[in-house]
């Protein structure tokens, strides 16, 4: 789409069952976050949205551990979810909750709408169900063998050890997690989205207009279940706990819409509850076709954005997403992430155990977006470790950007009395144009890639740029040519046009770091930008994105 007039961003729904720790953060918040901050230097209209799902089996699961309600579950994790991110600078627009008296009226108006209009199906079917609990279980309460990778924990929805999508008749011995029978199969009556009548549309949508710029493990996950023959999808369960389907459609009583039908709705439920907050209009963001639409997951929720969702939004006449960049996982010391294994850094425990017990604990939140961007799961599962993190910390945010920016200011203080040195064009030399050249040719580069969502690349240029930087001062001595002066002791006229045109180079490039920075690492670019004097005749004039 060229020059979207808005955009709509939204990150993946995190399930309020539990703490969510660093991979969730790289996978599907800090690149939609990095996403955003650009945008909004560019002067765009953007609104960025999400919000805690609070639906679905896992809810009540974690509510039986806990022995609560599902109520007081959603309500902890929502407000640590909320804060965990307000903390480590993920900006929404809203963050948002699908227990909202709005998200459940959406919701219900969304599968009436469809419902009305024969879009949906009613099957009676064989499902299972737990003689001795006396109720159905949604496919969270089944536990089996993954068929695919032997994890004996698999759930009958999705197998969290390999992130492959299944259904309870795939898993290898299954038992209810209520009573640890074995299930049986019970005669039950649901509604299905057809997805199986809406192949060719997603296969025109997703492989032909999309095969050259969307990520290929996307295109290839969705080509896979394409290939394999999609299938009619209920979208209520029978359960308590969740959004009951509306009263007037006749054997609606005892069925609630299932999760990951709800739970997508709550991206329109929380536009509009930001609309009403800022007395906005929510519906061009939706309906508007000269709107650009991109959601940030990670890889085992690309069948839902790609494939179930879209038919949903094309069925209820709204926008399609132009994009899903969805991340792979991020493994930590060798093995994969996991909350309920104890092999995690939750975001709250970074939190805790160093942002608030240390000063500077901003400085410590963008020490963590550096990393994992730097390492981000892009294309690859990539690897998260505790001396990976100190040496690209020590070595390439402190040693080479932190340092440039350092000396920069301390020259300018020592050798410019604290002010931005003028640029004499009569001793300007191929050197200082290359070091000018170089800024702007970096603005380009990066403005590319971060549009084509490569943010390890963009990070990477940056760092590149303090590199050249480094290099430029080192070459230039300033501090030697300094004291290059006249018999009477005074700084030559030559010293002092070759001293100012370094610093005031120094000083264009970290000026306008601070600016390529600042959507990655939003506290240490208000830092230097705090550290730089822009009022007067002897201001920057900033190579803005």
């Amino acid at each position: 789409m060229n020059d979207p007039k808005r955009y709509l961003i939204t990150s993946a729904l995190p399930y309020a069952n539990g703490l969510k720790h660093i991979g969730h953060l790289a996978g599907a918040y800090l690149p939609a976050d990095t996403y955003v901050r650009y945008l909004r230097a560019k002067g765009k209209d953007v609104v960025y949205v999400c919000g805690s799902d609070e639906h679905g089996a896992a809810i009540t699961i974690q509510a039986m551990k806990e022995n609560t309600t599902p109520r007081a579950i959603v309500d902890k994790y929502h407000a640590i979810l909320k804060s965990n991110m307000a903390d480590l600078g993920i900006s929404f627009d809203i963050y948002h909750r699908t227990t909202s008296p709005i998200h459940h009226e959406t919701a219900r108006e969304f599968f009436s709408a469809l419902n009305d209009k024969g879009d949906l199906e009613i099957k009676e079917t064989e499902q299972f169900y737990d003689e001795e609990a006396k109720t159905f279980l949604a496919d969270r309460y089944i536990v089996g063998t993954c068929p695919v990778c032997a994890n004996p924990n698999a759930y009958g929805d999705q197998c969290e050890n390999c992130g492959t999508s299944l259904s309870p008749e795939q898993l290898i011995n299954p038992h209810s997690t209520l009573s640890g029978n074995p299930p049986i199969k019970k005669s039950t009556k649901h509604w299905y989205l057809p997805l199986n009548k809406h192949e060719d549309f997603l296969r025109e949508w997703v492989l032909k207009e999309h095969k050259e710029d969307w990520k290929t493990n996307v295109l290839g996950q969705c080509k896979s279940w394409l290939d394999a023959g999609l299938q009619p999808r209920a979208v209520t369960r029978d359960l308590d706990w969740g959004i009951a389907l509306p009263e007037n459609i006749e054997g609606s009583k005892g069925k609630v819409l299932y999760v990951w039908f709800d739970a997508p709705i709550g991206y329109i439920s929380a536009t509009k509850q930001w609309a009403l907050d800022n007395d906005k209009d929510w519906k061009p963001y939706w309906n508007n076709k000269d709107t650009k639409m991109v959601h940030f997951i990670g890889k085992d929720n690309i069948v839902f954005h790609c494939i179930i969702f879209p038919v949903m939004l094309k069925l209820h006449n709204n926008n399609l997403p132009d994009n899903v960049p969805a991340n792979e996982f991020m493994n930590l010391e060798g093995d994969k992430m996991s909350t309920s294994r104890g092999w995690s850094i939750e975001m709250e425990d970074y939190i805790n155990d160093f942002v608030k017990k240390e000063n500077g604990g901003d400085m410590l939140v963008d020490s963590l977006r550096y990393y994992l961007t730097s390492i981000a799961p892009e294309n690859k599962d990539s690897e998260f470790t505790w001396k990976g993190f100190q040496d690209a910390v020590n070595s390439s945010l402190v040693g080479n950007f932190g340092n440039f920016v350092n000396r920069t200011f301390v020259l300018m203080h020592k050798l410019c009395k604290g002010k931005v040195p003028p640029l004499h064009a009569d001793i300007f030399d191929p050197a200082d144009k290359e070091m000018l050249d170089a800024i702007a040719n970096c603005k380009l580069q990066i403005e590319n890639l971060i549009e084509t969502y490569k943010f390890r690349d963009a990070l990477s240029a940056i760092m590149d740029l303090a590199s050249k930087g480094n290099k430029y001062m080192q070459d230039k001595q300033p501090w030697i040519v300094a004291k290059v002066t006249t018999a009477d002791g005074q700084l030559t006229t030559e010293a002092q046009k070759s001293v100012d045109n370094c610093l005031h180079i120094c000083l264009q490039l970290t000026a306008n770091m601070a600016v390529f920075i600042n959507p990655f690492l939003p506290f240490t670019a208000k830092k230097m930008l705090n550290g730089i004097s822009f009022g007067g005749k002897q201001s920057l004039s900033l190579h803005t994105i």
